[in-house]
């Protein structure tokens, strides 16, 4: 057997604690509400969908910048 075949990734556990809390507590969906909800839509509420764009913190930090203490 190859070593690439002994290294295959298990598959991990789904994480219903996250997604539970994500939709009762956070999104205050009822529990009706919640189960009713498909893969898709529960991606698409907890902004799955929505765009991927990473910025530096260099580039946050020039775009907004720490007010001073006499700008206040």
């Amino acid at each position: 057997m190859s070593a690439a075949a002994e290294q295959v990734a298990q598959p991990r556990a789904f994480p219903w604690r996250e997604a539970i809390h994500a939709g009762l507590f956070l999104l205050r969906l009822s529990p009706r509400d919640f189960w009713a909800l498909t893969p898709i839509e529960f991606h698409a509420v907890t902004g799955g969908l929505g765009p991927r764009f990473d910025l530096p913190l260099k580039d946050l930090m020039a775009r907004y910048p720490d007010l001073k203490e006499h700008d206040t």
